[in-house]
């Protein structure tokens, strides 16, 4: 589909006429009479006539031939991405069978007056699988399980561990039915409190049996304390669960396993026990992309001429496997039509078509006239008086998708037992279609390239382009020491959604293993024989600003208080952050004084009297000593970490 070419004909012949007669009332005054059948205005309509023309083509032509060539030389428009999230169904209660959510069930955000809803749909089944608590045993570290299910059935006190725990000892519990992508309630008793450990961090991890091995699960709320207390523990088991034989039984096993503690985080002391316990399922999590899907969508007819084009109704199409289900009618069905990216490698008797995800455009193969005076076909025709319908498509896509966890509250397609929907992480992935402005500043570096990797800046625009949704991506020249001679290192940041009050968090800068495999088989079918690549996240280097601030007279200390700390966030903010608003830079480094500049423009702010630094690691919170300056390295960025910033006002 070629670029849209834009009207530059914003003179008419009318307004020549008009100008002409304005400026003879200025230069001939005496000149009176401008009616059309005045032989002097038929010359000036003459003339305007020809100027018309002439205006109207020479302004068409530099901006006609350049979006002429681009679409010439294959330069077409990115359409939009959609950003994608996982959404977690939650039961009114745990139910005796198994609750489907179908794909394509559809969720949205709340509609404000100010925000339309902003709609997801699932990408695949879920099924809520019921079960229960089978099984329970014991291992000590080095040893073989013991199964204590039946005293556990006779009510007695269980250790969970041995009597003096150590990492690696584990409790088992084996569930009668494997629960994959389930939200797991585990109900625990206990009659021992405070076994040492820090109720908030305990030095505990949940696992779960897959075909890989023991998977971590994510804990959603733990309200034993770390097996301090009578309770319960909600976790998201992880989908490649499945049934296996431990100690001679069959089950799907689940297991709380000692980890060794961090540096300063308190140990058990004595191990907690479990005086009864009770499984089964709460919900379930599965993906859902920012688009809605269409269905059955009729298109037309067969011409049985090579080349037929149609246009879906709606569009942008959202990327998807495939991005459209095109189906012909035929004596035993529908016949499916793969989608290429071009007709360079289709036979005559190839079904495959071409869509321009942008526009909706759909083309079938051409015929073509060789040189011997052939006609070759690429790709086969469908049948004259075929019906053609659209039998699934998704549509939407654009940057409103990135919605903040917890945003998506709403559950637009009704399920039994299901009375509530979350999305327990930000949606990112979330990018606008491009326009034809930002395409012509593409065209030249897209020439230069020609899918080779040479330059820094052909590595940065290849990489784009294997992940438009990133939301930041520098090439820098790797250290040989590092990464070896003739290495390319790829930093890749990718999008984040900040949770309510702006901050985010540090999970959210590390990119995805998936992210970063897409983007490094990319990059490696591209790259000089000879180039090492190393694809990967940049060093955040953590900054803590401890600041002293003097508010006017009368003004609220608190509020004051939340907006330094707001724009000490803004500015710091790998993404959004800087002067320009375009993310802090690589390797820049921050600065006391710059900061003092940030805070003195905070309203209800009179006098900064102190800033401090110090650098701090966010994965540990360990900070450094105090400075007024924080040099960073060349592949590194900021991250705000526990701002301090005391305000002084009336009552101080």
């Amino acid at each position: 589909m070629s670029l849209p070419s834009p009207n530059l004909d914003d003179r008419r012949f009318q307004q020549f006429v008009d100008d002409a007669k304005r400026y003879i009332q200025q230069r001939a005054p005496e000149w009176t009479d401008h009616n059309v059948s005045d032989p002097g205005v038929t010359l000036v309509e003459t003339v305007a006539h020809m100027a018309d023309q002439i205006v109207y083509r020479l302004n068409r032509v530099p901006e006609k031939n350049h979006l002429a060539f681009l679409d010439l030389v294959g330069i077409t428009l990115f359409p939009p991405s959609a950003a994608r999230t996982d959404v977690t169904f939650w039961l009114s209660a745990p139910q005796e069978d198994a609750v489907l959510v179908p794909v394509g069930t559809e969720v949205a955000t709340l509609r404000t007056e100010r925000d339309e809803a902003v709609v997801f749909s699932t990408v695949g089944d879920l099924t809520v699988v019921p079960c229960s608590l089978g099984h329970l045993m014991v291992q000590h570290r080095g040893e073989a399980v013991t199964d204590r299910t039946t005293d556990l059935a006779e009510g007695e006190h269980l250790m969970c561990f041995s009597e003096a725990p150590a990492p690696g000892d584990c409790m088992l519990i084996g569930l009668t039915a494997a629960t994959p992508h389930c939200a797991l309630a585990l109900e625990l008793d206990s009659r021992v409190d405070g076994v040492g450990v820090d109720p908030r961090q305990p030095p505990l991890v949940w696992e779960a049996w897959t075909e890989d091995g023991w998977q971590p699960c994510e804990v959603d709320r733990d309200g034993t304390g770390g097996l301090n207390r009578p309770g319960d523990i909600v976790l998201h088991v992880p989908g490649g669960h499945v049934l296996s034989r431990n100690g001679g039984h069959e089950a799907g096993w689940i297991r709380c396993r000692v980890t060794d503690p961090l540096p300063g985080q308190p140990f058990y002391t004595t191990s907690p026990t479990i005086h009864s316990a009770e499984a089964y399922t709460i919900g379930g999590t599965t993906g859902a992309v920012h688009a809605e899907t269409v269905y059955d969508e009729v298109l037309g007819e067969s011409t049985g001429l090579p080349g037929q084009r149609l246009r879906l109704e709606h569009a942008p199409v959202v990327a998807d496997d495939p991005p459209v289900l095109l189906q012909t009618a035929a004596d035993d069905g529908w016949q499916d039509w793969q989608v290429v990216p071009h007709f360079a490698g289709s036979g005559p008797g190839d079904h495959h078509i071409t869509l321009d995800a942008a526009t909706g455009a759909i083309a079938f193969g051409p015929a073509v006239r060789e040189a011997d005076g052939t006609l070759r076909q690429y790709g086969t025709v469908a049948p004259k008086g075929a019906v053609i319908r659209a039998r699934r498509y998704r549509t939407g896509g654009g940057r409103s998708g990135n919605v903040a966890r917890g945003a998506v509250q709403v559950l637009r397609t009704s399920i039994p037992y299901v009375s509530e929907v979350v999305n327990r992480e930000a949606a990112r992935g979330g990018v606008d279609g491009e326009t034809v402005e930002e395409a012509k500043l593409r065209a030249p570096i897209t020439l230069r390239a020609q899918e080779r990797a040479v330059t820094l800046r052909d590595y940065e625009e290849l990489a784009r382009r294997a992940a438009p949704e990133t939301a930041r991506i520098t090439c820098l020249e790797g250290e040989e020491g590092d990464h070896g001679a003739y290495a390319v290192r790829v930093l890749v940041v990718p999008q984040a959604v900040p949770d309510p009050g702006g901050r985010l968090r540090f999970e959210q800068l590390v990119p995805g293993d998936a992210l970063l495999d897409r983007i490094t088989r990319h990059l490696d079918e591209r790259r000089l024989i000879g180039t090492r690549l190393a694809v990967g996240p940049p060093y955040y280097q953590g900054v803590t600003v401890v600041a002293t601030v003097h508010a006017f007279r009368g003004v609220d200390t608190d509020r004051v208080r939340r907006q330094a700390h707001d724009a000490l966030y803004r500015h710091l903010d790998p993404l959004t952050g800087g002067t320009d608003g375009k993310g802090w830079p690589f390797g820049r480094p921050v600065q006391a004084g710059e900061v003092f500049a940030v805070l003195q423009r905070v309203p209800g702010v009179e006098l900064v009297d102190e800033v401090v630094l110090h650098p701090a690691d966010p994965l540990t919170g360990k900070r450094g000593d105090p400075t007024d300056r924080i040099d960073l390295e060349a592949p590194a960025l900021v991250f705000s970490f526990d701002h301090r910033v005391r305000v002084i006002g009336d009552n101080a």
